[in-house]
């Protein structure tokens, strides 16, 4: 069964974030880093060469195939800050009319700066994501004491 390319890495959030190009970003992402740590109770890691996620959750298709993702994380990427989040079905609508301007792909959210969405509605995405997925995983990472 083919393994899962994005996993947790030991690379630093820090060095990551420093490497960012575009200075709005690079501000950007730090303001995330520390929005979304406060939201989750985990700390950032990175997944993979570009995704800064918090905290994980185990992951098992009918397929059998299974592995580890984070709860939430977001990716400075050339035309976007990424999301990915996993909202609630039943709120994600209503929450990303009130986001601001964005856009959507298959699972992410897309916006270009901080500044053109609302982060208090981010912030309960967040939120939502981390107990969603928490509430799928027979394996659940419990918020650091």
């Amino acid at each position: 069964m083919a393994k899962n390319k994005t996993n947790e890495t030991l690379k630093s959030v820090t060095e990551f974030i420093n490497a960012v190009a575009d200075e709005t970003k690079r501000n950007d992402s730090f303001r995330l880093v520390e929005l979304m740590q406060k939201q989750t109770g985990f700390e950032a890691k990175m997944w993979g060469p570009s995704i800064i996620g918090f905290g994980t959750y185990h992951y098992r298709y009918e397929s059998g195939r299974e592995g580890d993702m984070p709860l939430a994380a977001f990716s400075p990427r050339t035309t976007a800050i990424v999301f990915y989040l996993s909202v609630n079905p039943e709120k994600r609508a209503a929450l990303l009319q009130s986001l601001g301007k964005h856009k959507t792909g298959k699972g992410c959210i897309y916006v270009k700066k901080l500044e053109d969405i609302n982060i208090e509605v981010l912030k309960k995405m967040v939120t939502d994501s981390v107990k969603n997925l928490q509430s799928r995983d027979s394996n659940k990472e419990k918020k650091p004491k």
